[in-house]
């Protein structure tokens, strides 16, 4: 049996290595010298997902088996240019991407889209009938006063929200950190909707980008989780760095996993009951057809007419 993605690790990055799969598991290879390799085994089955950064190789098998136990595979390049690379196992249910596909309905997308404003604020303080463009304002007041807030906390002057890769070397450390740690939710938030079974194209707030969901997702943590790492490492000599690690250990403490999980599942089907275990992923045994009038058919069946 594999964990549940509520309790995986959160996520291992890797840079300067080699991966690959023996006999015994995944492994990292790690030359020192000429003359020694290290190996550090990966816990693919127990992990949410793997970061790989400048200079790692992969072979097709560690792949494989990383797709198997549905860990999701994330290629970020230097300069903060990242790629995302999903790889989704073909036993998950489509439930939840049945749930998400309210996308499509502009009034249900908007109730979703209010949703996750109001999820920022907490319950029962946004006011009755607040349109979508004041949402919007108020989430760009609530992220400047806690910019605000943090410098004041730490002791720097203004501080300005700036993300240019092309200059990626030229920018303060806070900016550095916090672009290196959405790196890594997003990452966390990109494994868990695969695990779901969602596609994290379909954006609710966020659009015309394959992970507008992900973002859509992280939104609702950042100020939880990568802005105050961030702002702590305001004089780091190596930001980018000790933010993955720092980030990592705020994860392990706060258990961000099973909240992302029930938040997802409480968006896309409010009022109903996500605490049962089997909502969050299930194996798919058999394929099904599907008809306008009887529903669900059986597949694997010869359903030409007799006697033709």
């Amino acid at each position: 049996m594999l964990p549940r993605i509520a309790d995986s690790l959160s996520f291992l990055y890797l840079d300067m290595v080699r991966v690959v799969q023996d006999d015994t598991g995944v492994c990292a290879q790690i030359k020192v010298d000429q003359h020694r390799t290290d190996t550090v085994y990966i816990p693919t089955a127990a992990l949410t997902c793997l970061l790989l950064g400048p200079g790692v190789s992969i072979t097709t098998r560690a792949l494989a088996t990383l797709a198997r136990h549905g860990t999701s595979v994330i290629c970020t390049g230097a300069g903060g240019v990242r790629t995302y690379a999903g790889i989704l196992p073909d036993s998950l249910t489509t439930h939840w991407l049945e749930q998400q596909a309210a996308w499509a309905n502009p009034d249900q997308r908007l109730n979703v889209a209010t949703r996750m404003y109001e999820m920022r604020f907490g319950d029962d303080t946004v006011p009755q009938g607040t349109s979508l463009a004041q949402l919007r304002g108020m989430e760009g007041q609530r992220m400047k006063a806690l910019y605000k807030l943090h410098a004041q906390k730490h002791g720097i002057g203004r501080f300005r929200r700036n993300y240019h890769p092309d200059q990626w070397h030229q920018q303060d450390p806070v900016n550095l950190a916090l672009s290196a740690a959405n790196t890594c939710l997003y990452g966390i938030i990109h494994a868990a909707l695969l695990a779901l079974g969602c596609s994290p194209a379909l954006g609710f707030v966020h659009t015309g980008t394959q992970h507008a969901f992900v973002y859509d997702i992280a939104d609702l943590y950042k100020a939880d989780t990568t802005l105050p790492v961030a702002f702590c490492l305001h004089q780091a000599a190596n930001p980018e760095q000790e933010a993955r690690r720092k980030l990592r250990e705020e994860l392990r403490l706060i258990r961000l996993l099973p909240r992302v999980i029930h938040d997802i599942q409480t968006l896309l089907t409010p009022g109903a009951d996500t605490d049962d275990d089997t909502t969050e992923r299930q194996d798919v045994r058999m394929v099904h057809l599907w008809d306008p009038k009887t529903g669900v058919l059986p597949a694997g069946v010869n359903y030409a007419p007799d006697g033709g």
